[in-house]
């Protein structure tokens, strides 16, 4: 009886160490293709955002630029709705855009 129970305790170790070994190899495998993913994907650059009062000014400013912008856009195309005129307005927009920012909101470079 010793004997039988001796070979089933040697079965299952031999088993219960192959699961072990399988186990670390798949570990192993896992490891080496998250360090080649890492050296392959380009590591993206995170951009902390400002939070002073300064920050906060000048992102409202920049909404309302964008507001201004889009509004003044609508506009043209609501009254005129020609495509050429509102082309037009779009590049004189795009032209005045840096004008009209330094002008109102006090912005030297």
């Amino acid at each position: 009886m010793s004997k039988e129970r001796a070979r089933r305790r040697a079965v299952r170790e031999a088993e219960r160490a192959r699961a072990i070994r399988r186990n670390e190899e798949r570990q192993a495998r896992r490891a080496r293709r998250r360090a080649l993913l890492r050296t392959l994907t380009p590591r993206r650059v995170r951009v902390a955002r400002q939070g002073g009062v300064l920050a906060r000014r000048q992102r409202a400013q920049n909404v309302v630029a964008a507001v201004a912008f889009l509004l003044v856009q609508a506009v043209t195309w609501l009254v005129w709705g020609s495509w050429w005129t509102s082309f037009g307005v779009l590049v004189l927009s795009l032209l005045l855009i840096p004008v009209v920012m330094t002008l109102a909101f006090d912005r030297r470079t």
